[in-house]
């Protein structure tokens, strides 16, 4: 089995900083794309932030300047290091991993179970 553990999450204020971390542990060959996503309240959910096994990135406009993902790939763990958070943040935040299992396997999408992050003063 695989899963995917998030940690970090929690209650800040307006302008305030959160880091979010994932780690991936279980029956893992090697780890593809790597991101983040979120869900507020009522809305679908949303790309935050992808990152390649390279290190090539990608960001949704609302959080480009803001948000940086970063990954360790000794420890198959990706980050979310979050500045000038905004209450329009605030929502669960998932981890999303594209994991290969064996070396016959194909990659296969994990999530975790979500971190809370809420913006406000």
């Amino acid at each position: 089995q695989v899963q995917l553990v998030e940690s970090g999450g929690g209650l800040v204020q307006p302008g305030g900083s959160l880091r979010l971390s994932c780690a991936a542990s279980g029956t893992i060959f090697s780890i593809n794309a790597m991101g983040w996503y979120r869900q507020a309240a009522g809305k679908q959910r949303e790309l935050v932030a992808t990152i390649t096994t390279g290190g090539s990135t990608n960001y949704a406009d609302s959080v480009k300047g803001r948000f940086t993902i970063s990954r360790d790939n000794a420890k198959n763990t990706v980050y979310l290091q979050m500045n000038s958070l905004k209450p329009e943040d605030t929502a669960v935040y998932y981890c999303n991993a594209a994991i290969v299992r064996s070396m016959l396997s194909v990659p296969y999408d994990y999530w975790g179970q979500g971190t809370q992050v809420t913006v406000s003063s």
